[in-house]
């Protein structure tokens, strides 16, 4: 889109592009703790599109949408990293859950129900429900679990995102980790196997997701985390 002179049209992409932005903010949010105001995520993203529209070059044999998209996101995990999100104690809260399940998991020989995860955690199931939508934020592959570890001093960004030695998309291509992982998945209980396949594979957000399994959004964040939480205490020996 060019102007007569033969420039970008900026005010005509940035409108175009503005949805670009939302669905970036909103797939995003559904990693992230509800502590995230999804609007700070979405004003982030568009000066990252005007960054793009500044940077852009055609000759760079890129599809601006391709270009735009990593500017975008660049700055929306930027501005997450400057303000260190995922607070110490709900990694806490996070890694208590998974040594629960793997407890119990140990013990019962099969994946233990929410009650069960609730009383070994020595709380009622109203409050661990309530803790699983306070971790939503909770990664499938912690980076840490792999290589540095125990840097409390970085910020979670700076140890995932920033090292792309250390990619979880590079982590992920490695096939004993793939094998690993999809046998995990296959141990989840129905439900949670349906959220994860729509989630991921569909690219289906929580409210969609929601929508087709008849419960509340809150309640399918609630799911996914637990999800996530029984697949990372699985895959610890990878």
């Amino acid at each position: 889109m060019y102007t007569a002179k033969g420039q970008l049209d900026r005010n005509a992409l940035i409108k175009q592009y503005q949805p670009l932005v939302r669905r970036l903010a909103h797939h995003m949010m559904a990693k992230l703790p509800a502590s995230v105001d999804v609007d700070d995520l979405i004003q982030v993203g568009l000066i990252g599109l005007s960054d793009a529209l500044t940077r852009f070059e055609a000759s760079q044999g890129v599809q601006f949408e391709t270009f735009a998209t990593q500017r975008i996101r660049g700055a929306m995990l930027d501005e997450l990293r400057d303000n260190d999100w995922m607070s110490r104690g709900s990694r806490k809260s996070q890694k208590e859950i998974e040594v629960a399940m793997r407890k119990l998991e140990h013990k019962l020989g099969r994946s233990p129900a929410e009650s069960e995860i609730a009383a070994e955690l020595g709380m009622s199931l109203a409050d661990y429900q309530s803790l699983l939508g306070k971790v939503r934020g909770t990664q499938l592959v912690y980076l840490e679990d792999m290589s540095r570890g125990g840097e409390e001093d970085d910020t979670f960004l700076d140890r995932h995102v920033a090292d792309a030695d250390a990619d979880p998309l590079n982590m992920l291509r490695d096939q004993r980790l793939r094998q690993g992982l999809i046998q995990a998945i296959k141990t989840l209980p129905e439900r949670e196997q349906y959220i994860m396949s729509m989630y991921y594979e569909q690219d289906m957000n929580l409210k969609e997701i929601a929508a087709v399994l008849g419960i509340t959004e809150s309640r399918v964040c609630q799911l996914h985390s637990q999800s996530i939480a029984r697949l990372r205490a699985k895959m610890r020996s990878h």
